[in-house]
């Protein structure tokens, strides 16, 4: 366990032309990178060799939130002047947590027009750069309403539209409210799951919604110093039930992305034992962390110097997954939402 963590001891080397634009046609098709921790072993692989790696028996927890069209390109009613809003959480009632760009343009008081929509107040400022609180004004159903007018919130480092939304959705959302994807569930298809329910795998949800403050590289020196931007995580008694007779029994929980792992580790006591609730975490886990719930781990490959890679880092070790990530540099892996995956048991 590193005593002192600095931002930089979780930075790396990636040539931008690994950056991922588009998704692949085929979602299993992606490449995998397989982490076996006992034998310290790595092979490449593609994701569907997902089915030979999980046993009969073992758990597989997916977060099955929904993106909703949380980019609004507003335009000031009385001047004209233009903002973006991303809308990160539902606060209470139409009032939301949002980020604005640029934030010192939008004053509390202001409102903006949203393609003939809807209407955007500014009511105050949020402790964290950009934030704002706002209200929502509107005719209609909020959902369709959203839908007009909004856009897909795909992250900065992606130059490319999408022509199908629906790809930067897992095939089994359900819930909205998520300002970005669990990314590492894309490159499940019906198909696979179908495939690994036969295998004897049994498939469990859960719902986080999804900020965007889990994302963002951080900007402190000292890892120890930065605060996670807060997400709701439900976990429902049957998904806690089921998961805590697995863990009694010895069977595996293998969680599909970053904020299945967050959301596990966060509704579980300190023996390990899941209690179903919703709440809000701010967990922030980090090399030293002791895992209680999660056994085997389902993630992309994210950003030098992101929450996301020192959660991964803390699942095994961070060199080794440092190591791990230059081999994926090294075979010419797809990074980031639309990229390879990386399976660590």
């Amino acid at each position: 366990m590193m005593k002192t963590m600095r931002t930089l001891d979780f930075d790396y080397v990636l040539p931008p032309e690994l950056i991922a634009q588009t998704p692949m046609e085929k979602r299993s098709a992606s490449r995998l990178l397989l982490y076996d921790r006992a034998g310290k072993a790595i092979r490449d692989g593609v994701f569907s060799d997902i089915l030979g790696e999980l046993n009969p028996g073992d758990v597989l927890v997916r977060n099955t939130t929904r993106v909703i069209p949380a980019r609004l390109h507003g335009e000031r009613e009385d001047t004209g002047g233009r903002v973006e809003f991303l809308l990160l959480s539902r606060i209470a009632g139409d009032e939301w947590e949002c980020l604005v760009r640029p934030a010192k343009r939008a004053k509390s008081g202001q409102c903006y027009r949203i393609k003939n929509e809807l209407t955007v107040t500014i009511l105050h400022d949020l402790p964290m750069d950009g934030g704002k609180r706002v209200r929502l004004s509107y005719d209609g159903i909020f959902e369709e309403v959203l839908d007009r007018a909004g856009e897909m919130p795909l992250p900065p480092y992606i130059h490319q539209s999408l022509e199908d939304q629906e790809r930067y959705q897992t095939v089994y959302s359900r819930e909205p409210g998520s300002a970005a994807a669990p990314t590492a569930g894309l490159h499940f298809t019906p198909e696979l799951l179908l495939a690994l329910q036969h295998r004897g795998v049994e498939l469990i949800r859960v719902d986080l919604r999804i900020g965007l403050g889990t994302f963002r590289p951080l900007v402190v020196t000292d890892v120890a110093e930065h605060v996670m931007h807060r997400e709701r995580f439900t976990v429902r008694e049957e998904a806690a039930e089921r998961i805590n007779l697995a863990k009694k029994e010895g069977r595996r929980v293998i969680a599909v992305g970053t904020t299945s792992c967050r959301t596990l580790e966060s509704a579980a006591d300190e023996e390990g034992h899941l209690v179903p609730q919703e709440e809000e975490t701010g967990l922030f886990i980090t090399p030293g962390y002791r895992f209680k719930v999660v056994d085997g781990l389902i993630t992309n490959f994210h950003l030098p110097r992101s929450t996301l890679l020192m959660l991964v880092s803390a699942f095994y070790n961070r060199p080794a997954i440092l190591a791990a990530y230059q081999e994926a540099v090294d075979l010419g892996y797809r990074f980031f939402s639309y990229g390879d995956a990386m399976l660590i048991i």
